[in-house]
C-alpha cells in the first residue's frame, strides 16, 4: 500500500519525487517532441496533481527544474548577463549561388583540397538561444547578445514546453550547451495580432518580432501565453565525448529529449545544395513556420574546430538566405472597400515593388485605427511585407524620408458604394456599412456563401457572383437556390456550359454539413471553426436560431462576444427570412448526433486535409463512424488526428501544428482501421 504524502518520510518523498518528474518528462518528451503521446490528458493531470501534492508537504523538495516550476509566480527585477562558454557567432549570408561557390571553394582550399560532406538545414527565422544543462538538468538559458555575453531569460525559456528541464538517458554528460532557434508558428502569429488589433493594441511586425518580444518578458507569466516553440540546431560544448559529425550531434541530442531540426539533408557537391534551394523556396510557404533561407555547414566537426572563424562569423558555415520578404516603395492612395460583413477595409495602393519574386501593387491596412497607431500617411515611403500566400501588408511609414507633403488618412463617414451613414460598434476598431443591400457588400457575401470552404458552390465565382448581383438575380445568398438554367443565361457572357455547371453545383450543394452553412451565413466573428461547435451542440439551425445568449455561451470556445453576435443575426427579421428561404429551396440545415458513445475510437474527433487515393472522404467517414470517431470539417483544440492526405490544405496544418494535432499519413490511418476491423 502506497505511504499518504503526510507519512512518508524524507527520502521515500524524495524518491517518490524523482521518479514522477522522471515520468513526466518522458510523458512531455513524447506528446510536446515526438507528438506520439502514450497516456492521455486525464492521466498526466494526475501525474502533475500527483506531484504537486507531494511538493506541497515536503517545499524543501521543490527544484527549479521541476515541472511544477515551468512558470514562476512573480516577475524577475531585470535580465542579468550571462557569458556563453564558446562564442555563440553569427553566419555569413550570401543570396547568390556564386558566392555560395566561392565560400565552398574557400573551404576546399583550407582543408588542402580534402573532400569532405555538408549538411543543409533549414533556416527558422527566431530568435537564437544558448541553453546549458548540468547533470542532465536544465539550469540555465539566454539570448546570443553580442555572441559573447547574452541576457539571462532562463525562466521564461522554462515556459516552453519543448525545452526539457532534465534530460533522458542514463550516460549523460556532466554539463552541455544546446543551441536552438525560438520561433512563432504564422497561425499563432495571426491569432496573436488579431487579438491585439481587437484590443485596439500595437502590432508585431512579424513572428520573429513577436518572439523576440515574448522572450524580453520581465513576468515568465506573460510569457507563457505566447505561442513558442523551439528546434534545436546545434551542440554549443559539452563535458566528455560527443560524436563526430553533425548529422551524428542532432541524432544524439535528439535521444537526450531535445527537438533537433528534422528536415536536414548532406551533400557532397555544392551543386546539389542549389536544386535544395530551389525546393526549399518553392515549398517554404508550406511549414507552418517562417524560415527565411538554408543554413550549409561543413558536416565533420573536427574540421569545423580546424576552420575557426574570422571576425563574429564562422569559417564552417554560411546562411543561404531567400530573396528579401520586405521592400520599401511608396504609399500612392488609401482606398476603401466594403466586406461581405459591410466592414469598411482600407487597402494600400501601391507604387509596384517586387517582393519575394511576386510584384506587389494593393496591401492591406487592418483597420482606421492601426493606420492612426502606425502613423501612416499617403504619400509616404512604406515597408511592405510579404509572408508566405498571406495578403501583403504595410509594417510602417520610413518617417525620416518624410517631405512635408505626405495627407493624413481620413475613413469616409458614408459608405463608398451605397452612400449609407457607416456605423461603429462598441468594442470593435471595424466601422461598417449597415446597408445588407449594398452591392459591394452583397457580391463579397455571396462570393463568400459559395466558397470552397463554405458552401463550395462549383462554378460560381467572382465573376458571376458580381454578374447575378448587377442583374439583381440575387438579393441575399438564399436566392442562389432559386436559380435556374433559363434565368443564368439572361446574365451577358453566360454561356451554357458554365450555366450547368453552377446548376448542378448549387444542387450538389444543399447537402453541406450545418457548420458549413453557419459559416457561409456569414455571422459576424462565426468562422468554420465556431460554425461545427454550434452544430456539434444544436443539431439543428432553428435550434441555434432560437437560442439564448447563455445557451450560445455554454459552448465551447464561445465568448459573449461571439455569443452576442450569433444572437443579433438571428433577432434580425431579414436574416430570419434568408433562414426561411433556405429551409423551403431544400437546404438541409440540420444533423443529426455524430458521435457513437461506443466503440475502440469513441469521443475521438478526426479531420482531412487532401485527397485520399485508397478511399473516398464518406468512405473515411463511415468506417470510423462505425468505430465510435467522429469526423470533423475544421480543426479545432478538440481534434485528436488530422489525416493528411496528397496537397493537403496549408490553414489546417498550420493548426494542427499550433494545437498540437497528430498527423496521421492515409497509410497509418488504413492500419489504424484495419486494426479494428474496418480496414479496405
Amino acid at each position: 500500500m502506497a505511504m499518504p504524502c503526510g507519512l512518508m518520510d524524507h527520502l521515500s518523498a524524495r524518491n517518490a519525487v524523482e521518479e514522477v518528474r522522471a515520468q513526466i518528462g518522458f510523458h512531455d518528451y513524447l506528446y510536446y517532441v515526438l507528438n506520439q503521446p502514450e497516456i492521455s490528458d486525464s492521466d498526466y493531470d494526475q501525474l502533475m496533481g500527483k506531484l504537486g501534492k507531494i511538493e506541497s508537504h515536503y517545499p524543501q523538495l521543490v527544484t527549479p527544474d521541476s515541472p511544477t516550476q515551468r512558470v514562476p509566480g512573480r516577475p524577475v527585477e531585470a535580465f542579468g548577463s550571462v557569458s556563453h562558454r564558446v562564442p555563440l557567432l553569427s553566419l555569413e549570408n550570401t543570396f547568390n549561388f556564386g558566392k555560395l561557390q566561392a565560400w565552398h571553394g574557400r573551404v576546399c582550399r583550407s582543408v588542402g583540397g580534402k573532400e569532405f560532406g555538408m549538411v543543409c538545414e533549414p533556416k527558422i527565422d527566431g530568435v537564437a538561444v544558448a541553453l546549458v544543462y548540468e547533470q542532465g538538468r536544465f539550469v540555465r538559458g539566454a539570448t546570443r547578445g553580442d555572441g559573447h555575453r547574452g541576457e539571462n531569460i532562463t525562466e521564461n525559456l522554462r515556459t516552453l514546453r519543448t525545452i526539457p528541464t532534465r534530460l533522458l538517458g542514463n550516460e549523460l554528460p556532466g554539463g552541455l550547451e544546446a543551441r536552438g532557434e525560438v520561433y512563432m508558428t504564422k497561425a499563432g502569429f495571426e491569432m496573436m495580432n488579431e487579438e491585439l488589433a481587437d484590443a485596439g493594441k500595437k502590432l508585431y511586425m512579424n513572428p520573429r518580432n513577436a518572439a523576440a518580444g515574448a522572450l524580453r518578458q520581465k513576468d515568465a507569466r506573460l510569457t507563457a501565453k505566447y505561442p513558442l516553440d523551439i528546434w534545436i540546431y546545434a551542440l554549443g560544448w559539452t563535458e566528455g565525448s560527443s560524436p563526430s559529425t553533425h548529422c551524428e550531434t542532432l541524432r544524439w541530442l535528439g535521444d537526450m529529449g531535445f527537438r533537433v531540426t528534422p528536415q536536414i539533408g548532406r551533400y557532397e557537391d555544392v551543386r546539389a545544395i542549389e536544386e535544395s534551394y530551389g525546393e526549399w523556396r518553392e515549398r517554404r510557404h508550406q511549414l507552418p513556420y517562417e524560415i527565411d533561407g538554408l543554413v550549409v555547414k561543413v558536416d565533420d566537426l573536427a574540421l569545423q574546430a580546424s576552420l575557426g572563424a574570422v571576425g563574429r562569423s564562422p569559417r564552417w558555415a554560411i546562411a543561404y538566405k531567400f530573396p528579401g520578404a520586405e521592400a520599401t516603395t511608396k504609399l500612392k492612395d488609401i482606398v476603401v472597400n466594403v466586406g461581405r460583413t459591410g466592414s469598411l477595409n482600407p487597402f494600400a495602393v501601391l507604387e509596384p515593388v517586387e517582393v519575394d519574386g511576386v510584384v506587389i501593387r494593393h496591401a492591406t491596412l487592418h483597420n482606421e485605427k492601426d493606420i492612426q497607431r502606425k502613423d501612416i500617411r499617403v504619400g509616404d515611403t512604406v515597408v511592405v511585407r510579404r509572408a508566405g500566400q498571406v495578403i501583403p501588408q504595410v509594417v510602417g511609414p520610413v518617417a525620416s524620408l518624410r517631405t512635408g507633403r505626405e495627407e493624413t488618412f481620413v475613413m469616409p463617414d458614408k459608405c463608398p458604394v451605397s452612400g449609407d451613414s457607416i456605423e461603429s460598434l462598441e468594442g470593435d476598431a471595424t466601422r461598417y456599412c449597415p446597408n445588407g443591400a449594398c452591392p459591394a457588400r452583397l457580391s463579397r457575401w455571396l462570393l463568400h456563401f459559395a466558397s470552397r470552404e463554405a458552401m463550395d458552390i462549383n462554378g460560381l465565382g467572382e465573376q458571376w457572383s458580381e454578374a447575378l448581383v448587377e442583374r439583381g438575380l440575387v438579393q441575399d445568398p438564399a436566392d442562389v437556390f432559386w436559380l435556374t438554367k433559363e434565368r443564368l443565361l439572361d446574365v451577358e457572357g453566360m454561356g451554357e456550359l458554365t450555366a450547368d455547371k453552377i446548376i448542378v453545383g448549387i444542387e450538389e450543394s444543399k447537402d453541406r454539413s450545418l457548420g458549413r452553412l453557419l459559416f457561409a451565413l456569414g455571422i459576424r466573428h462565426v468562422g468554420r471553426e465556431v460554425g461545427d461547435l454550434l452544430a456539434d451542440q444544436f443539431h439543428s439551425l432553428e435550434a441555434i436560431a432560437g437560442a439564448s445568449i447563455p445557451e450560445l455561451e455554454s459552448v465551447s470556445a464561445i465568448g459573449p462576444k461571439i455569443a452576442s453576435s450569433i444572437f443579433d443575426y438571428f433577432q434580425n427579421e431579414s436574416n430570419r427570412r434568408i433562414v426561411r428561404k433556405l429551409g423551403d429551396a431544400g437546404v438541409i440545415a440540420s444533423q443529426g448526433v455524430s458521435s457513437p458513445t461506443e466503440g475502440p475510437l469513441a469521443e475521438k474527433i478526426f479531420v482531412v486535409t487532401g485527397k485520399l487515393d485508397s478511399m473516398s472522404r464518406k468512405d473515411v467517414d463511415y468506417r470510423l463512424s462505425k468505430l465510435g470517431a467522429r469526423v470533423s470539417d475544421s480543426i479545432t483544440k478538440q481534434t485528436d488526428y488530422l489525416v493528411v492526405g496528397t496537397a493537403p490544405g496549408t490553414k489546417k496544418l498550420e493548426k494542427a501544428q499550433l494545437y498540437g494535432t497528430e498527423l496521421l499519413e492515409e497509410e497509418e490511418l488504413d492500419r489504424l482501421l484495419s486494426r479494428y476491423g474496418a480496414g479496405n
